[in-house]
């Protein structure tokens, strides 16, 4: 039998019994997160797995992993490798995108509300699209570029509006955000109100969020963008969490809150922003991600690496639910939106009862 070494707080505790039951209620509940946070990954696989086997036909396990590594598979390498795997890919990378950048901004602006898809990020990339699409009829990798360019421009000038006295606000730049979201709404509507019949079908398709006709070349943008800047969001694990303790506290602990504010928005808004490129705009996935993290592993610690799992889990299922579940093939912003939209009503009945705080 194996004996872990000993450290300062265990010779301590051995003097203080209660210092001990802490102690080893601290390792307990670390244990039971870091299991936890495993049978999220397992559950991920396992959707991941299930969205590459079932379907019109369903395809084993054998099959499938034939097709991965390049063997000859007859009628499942086109199924799975041309259709599905692509398409399972980028639900997974971008429910990883969506996830992490929603509980960024929520950890960064103290705030349930603060996701992309409420103060305005994609709402600015989709209102983008809508010109592209309607107003210069352009189409394809055009309409995604003018999406991500769109995005991060409206990121800025939210950032910019909200910027006082040295910093940026979280109640500020949500508020903001809502206003510039609303207007946003507009331009979509006024687009799709002038657009033609064909180019309000392509609309519409690009605005709901869908997965259909997804490619490798989608799949290798969103990866880069998960590498990239979901690590650079990653190294800033720590100072999000002495973030949560408020501006003045997190600069007393050493932390330069307005850079790390900045540096992570920018990281999140570039991840949305990509995702969105190849996704459209997946409906409250970015909102929904973290507060689910929070209930399955507890609130405590960091939820970056939780919410992105449950992001992917999210996409997942909710993508391949809407291919089968329902009679009809569904586009899976319709199903996220479906549970979205009941919480999004929850926090603002929650706002109401506790006099303005969440």
């Amino acid at each position: 039998m194996s004996v872990l070494p000993r450290t300062v707080a265990d010779d301590v505790a051995a003097d203080s019994p209660d210092l001990l039951r802490v102690v080893s209620a601290r390792r307990a509940r670390h244990r039971r997160r870091r299991q936890l946070v495993g049978a999220l990954a397992a559950l991920v696989l396992a959707a991941y797995l299930g969205s590459l086997m079932l379907g019109s036909t369903t395809y084993g396990l054998v099959d499938v992993a034939r097709v991965v590594v390049g063997d000859d598979a007859g009628g499942a390498e086109f199924v799975v490798g041309r259709l599905r795997l692509p398409r399972a890919t980028l639900a997974l990378l971008v429910g990883v995108a969506f996830g992490l950048a929603g509980v960024t901004f929520q950890t960064l602006l103290r705030n349930p509300l603060a996701s992309p898809d409420v103060i305005g990020v994609t709402e600015g990339a989709s209102a983008a699209a809508a010109v592209a699409i309607v107003s210069l009829s352009l189409s394809g990798l055009a309409v995604s570029w003018l999406a991500v360019a769109a995005g991060i421009g409206v990121a800025l000038t939210i950032y910019l509006l909200a910027y006082r006295r040295g910093t940026a606000a979280g109640t500020r730049l949500i508020l903001i955000g809502i206003g510039v979201a609303a207007m946003m709404q507009s331009v979509i509507a006024w687009q799709l109100e002038r657009a033609t019949n064909f180019q309000l079908a392509e609309a519409l398709r690009w605005l709901t969020g869908s997965l259909n006709g997804a490619l490798w070349r989608d799949v290798l943008v969103v990866l880069a963008a998960v590498i990239v800047l979901g690590s650079t969001v990653l190294l800033q694990t720590r100072a999000l969490a002495a973030a949560q303790l408020g501006d003045d506290a997190a600069s007393a602990l050493g932390v330069r809150i307005e850079r790390t504010r900045l540096l992570t928005i920018v990281a999140a808004v570039g991840l949305v922003c990509l995702a969105t490129a190849a996704s459209g705009p997946i409906a409250f996935l970015a909102l929904l991600s973290g507060p689910i993290a929070a209930r399955v592993v507890g609130p405590r610690g960091s939820l970056l690496v939780p919410a992105a799992l449950v992001g992917a889990l999210l996409t997942l299922v909710a993508d391949l639910a809407g291919q089968y579940a329902f009679g009809t093939r569904l586009p899976v912003g319709v199903v996220t939106g479906i549970l979205g939209a009941p919480y999004l009503l929850y926090l603002i009945v929650r706002v109401n009862r506790v006099g303005g705080t969440l």
